[in-house]
């Protein structure tokens, strides 16, 4: 087992650990982008309100409701719609990167994945923005993962954003176990990614040399 990760029995076995849940809902479809790029896939991630992109879930505590009963709930409040997950579901537990705040307690996540129909994708997207409870507070909003290269970018610069935890790396890892991005396009994308990452850090010192400048006329 790959370091950090853990089986699902150690994972509700650790004394003092904290459980979150989140999951990977996804669909294929036969749509294309302006009439000719294929989409393939669509895959529902979120804007969190730290500003992160992360995966739909949230804390569970396992003493008092199981995984997927506490997961279901989340996407409740976050999504509108109160989603079935099964134990099948369930795709690996690892331990929180050191960075992902939490508090004393050591923070176990747990991953899912549920392929869902291309309708029930868009009504769990129209409720998200309808009806959850949290949209506009802990979540700003539903977004969809772009699996195709344009011109200015498509995954490539889906993935030169910030994300929460592990998150990138579960979406990574669910890209090619699934088979949704072939590895040799995922490769193409990250390595342009990494140039999207360094023009977007240059522009962040331009910003902030304009902003100190500014600060120091007032």
């Amino acid at each position: 087992m790959a370091s950090g990760q853990l089986s699902r029995v150690e994972a509700l076995a650790c004394s003092g650990c904290r459980h979150a849940c989140h999951v990977m809902l996804y669909c294929d479809t036969e749509t294309q982008l302006f009439g000719r790029i294929p989409i393939r896939h669509i895959i529902l991630m979120q804007m969190r309100f730290d500003g992160l992109l992360g995966f739909p879930g949230g804390l569970v505590n396992p003493q008092e409701e199981t995984l997927e009963a506490g997961l279901s709930r989340e996407l409740l409040e976050e999504m509108g719609v109160a989603l079935p997950i099964s134990v099948e579901d369930h795709v690996d537990a690892c331990y929180a990167p050191a960075s992902t705040p939490s508090p004393s307690s050591r923070l176990i996540t747990h991953f899912y994945v549920r392929k869902m129909d291309e309708e029930q994708i868009r009504e769990a997207e129209i409720a998200a923005a309808s009806t959850a409870t949290d949209h506009g507070l802990e979540v700003l909003g539903m977004v969809r993962v772009p699996l195709y290269t344009t011109k200015g970018g498509g995954l490539a610069s889906f993935l030169s954003h910030s994300f929460i935890g592990n998150a990138r790396s579960q979406l990574l890892n669910s890209l090619l176990r699934l088979n949704l991005v072939a590895p040799e396009e995922l490769h193409k994308a990250l390595t342009h990614s990494l140039k999207i990452h360094t023009h977007t850090t240059d522009d962040l010192k331009a910003a902030l040399t304009l902003t100190e400048a500014n600060r120091k006329r007032l």
